[in-house]
């Protein structure tokens, strides 16, 4: 990995490029012409394993990983796990995962929410929470919608987990830029254009201009790693 900016690098680790962790990151990968996806629909085959080694140094250094229901009902998302290089690093066991459904429309069967060694943790409405099966955690804020800006307090002060990471979808990362919860961009552009209506876009429903400060760049394998800063 090699650093463009702030001054040029060579050598650069993904772990210790991102290491200094704003409240809440937001990660993603997206095509040059703003894809999200594949051409087979998923955000696997964009970035390769140059976007595969930074996606795990986020996960290493964050306290918790946020992702939409979406996410988590292509059945793809497993349990998060760690490296035992990042392990080590780390200094201990992988940063739960925090799914974030009003809905609730989950398949509760999932290794997600069966084999995690770290519990994974449901963030829903108030009104919903009873719909959560037995001896999962649940933050419930919001009486009938989830109350976002209260469900990342209630993550940081009462269960610890000061440094969020979310990866999205595209439906959940624009709520939380809509109401100005994301610190910092983490965005990672493949080097392909896949053109065509059938790809998801990188966000869904953000409706307002977000001004971006960029503030760290960075190339590996032709993957151009854009550190943005969203709140000055």
């Amino acid at each position: 990995m090699r650093r463009l900016l702030p001054e040029p690098a060579t050598g650069a680790d993904p772990y210790e490029a991102y290491a200094d962790q704003p409240a809440l990151r937001l990660g993603m990968v997206m095509s040059v012409d703003g894809s999200a996806t594949d051409a087979e629909g998923w955000t696997d085959g964009l970035g390769g394993d140059a976007d595969f080694r930074v996606l795990r140094a986020l996960r290493a250094l964050t306290d918790a990983i946020l992702v939409g229901a979406g996410t988590v009902r292509t059945g793809r998302l497993g349990p998060a796990r760690l490296r035992r290089d990042l392990r080590a690093r780390r200094g201990g066991p992988p940063a739960p995962i925090v799914v974030v459904s009003r809905s609730l429309d989950l398949d509760w069967t999932l290794p997600l929410f069966t084999e995690a060694e770290t519990p994974t943790i449901v963030v829903t409405s108030q009104n919903n929470r009873k719909n959560v099966p037995g001896g999962i955690e649940v933050v419930a804020e919001g009486e009938d919608d989830i109350d976002l800006p209260a469900a990342i307090t209630s993550l940081r002060e009462d269960l610890g987990y000061e440094h969020l990471l979310c990866e999205g979808g595209p439906a959940l990362a624009a709520a939380l830029i809509r109401a100005s919860l994301v610190d910092e961009l983490c965005l990672n552009i493949a080097p392909a254009l896949l053109g065509g209506p059938r790809h998801t876009r990188l966000l869904d429903g953000l409706d307002a201009e977000v001004p971006l400060h960029p503030t760290a760049l960075y190339i590996d394998e032709g993957v151009l790693f854009v550190r943005y800063r969203l709140r000055v």
